[in-house]
């Protein structure tokens, strides 16, 4: 077994920048939460991330282990693109690694959940799995034959643009029917807003399911896009189990019942793989990130809580 690390390790969102230290058992030592300034540009967002890093650094730290969403150059350590950070061609490993002084590493932050998931949630026992983050938008991590797949242009896993509706919804990537466009959190607000109705986040619109037909109708429309586009990806990828992250899986069975069920639909022929609420919680691309941080240097960290 390799010897554990102690790494530090980084989680680029839209909104807030959060940290951690794992010690050498995985266990979060401490904890660090910054705003994303994406509004100030490229350079703030950068030295924010530097700052939440060298903050955390204490002796016996031998590496860090980055996040971050968008189009991911993990050998690099460059975000090629991130529309909602406003970054582009930014080599924030480089820059991480220039400030401590140690190894930096990124990856993408759902494919980080995905490894989080695979070493220490509900992937431990599985070759192929698919780990669904439910947010704003839709993406996922796949593990096939037991390999984090990153796909031939390192941007494997754009589970939300899977077309589930000929000519339905638009979407913001400019195709029409994807799963995003009806189960993204930012969509399903949009939808329930234009019946008339006032929501605040997609929490709100759950919190009403049997009582407001309106929210009823939604949520159906939006689990049932949901089990269609996990159709797809089981027929192609014959997944072992499927877990759903992020913040809608607050839902609970509101949430996993539908889908399971529409998945079945669109599997008639065969049983359809278990869907499971991922038990790693919002900070599994933070621990991802640490693990692949650890990785990288001949280290693993053990799981904490």
């Amino acid at each position: 077994m390799t010897r554990l690390a102690h790494v530090v390790a980084v989680d680029l969102g839209g909104t807030t920048i959060k940290a951690a230290r794992y010690d050498a058992h995985g266990i979060a030592a401490e904890t660090l939460r910054l705003p994303t300034p994406s509004s100030k540009g490229q350079d703030a967002v950068v030295a924010s991330v530097v700052q939440a890093a060298t903050a955390l650094i204490r002796p016996g730290v031998r590496a860090v282990g980055l996040c971050a969403p968008g189009l991911v150059d993990t050998q690099t350590g460059v975000i090629r693109y991130a529309a909602n950070l406003g970054l582009r061609d930014t080599p924030l490993a480089a820059a991480v690694a220039d400030a401590v002084r140690l190894p930096a590493t990124l990856e993408h932050d759902v494919r980080a959940a995905c490894l989080a998931e695979r070493r220490l949630g509900l992937g431990t026992d599985v070759s192929d799995l698919l780990v669904v983050v439910l947010g704003t938008g839709l993406a996922a991590g796949i593990v096939s034959d037991g390999r984090l797949i990153r796909g031939g242009s390192g941007i494997a896993g754009e589970f939300g643009h899977i077309p589930v509706h000929a000519d339905g919804e638009p979407c913001a990537c400019g195709q029409r029917g994807c799963v995003e466009a009806y189960a993204g959190a930012g969509a399903l607000l949009r939808r329930y807003r234009r019946t008339g109705n006032r929501a605040d986040t997609a929490a709100d619109i759950s919190a009403r399911l049997d009582i407001d037909p309106a929210a009823d109708r939604v949520w159906a429309e939006a689990t049932d896009a949901l089990g269609r586009a996990l159709a797809t990806s089981t027929l192609l990828l014959d997944h072992q189990r499927i877990v759903l992250a992020g913040g809608m899986t607050a839902a609970g069975a509101h949430l996993t019942t539908p889908v399971r069920q529409s998945l079945q639909r669109g599997l008639a022929w065969r049983t359809a793989p278990a869907v499971e609420i991922s038990p790693l919680g919002a900070d599994a691309g933070l621990l991802g990130a640490a693990l692949h941080a650890a990785t990288a240097i001949g280290a693993a960290p053990a799981r904490g809580n």
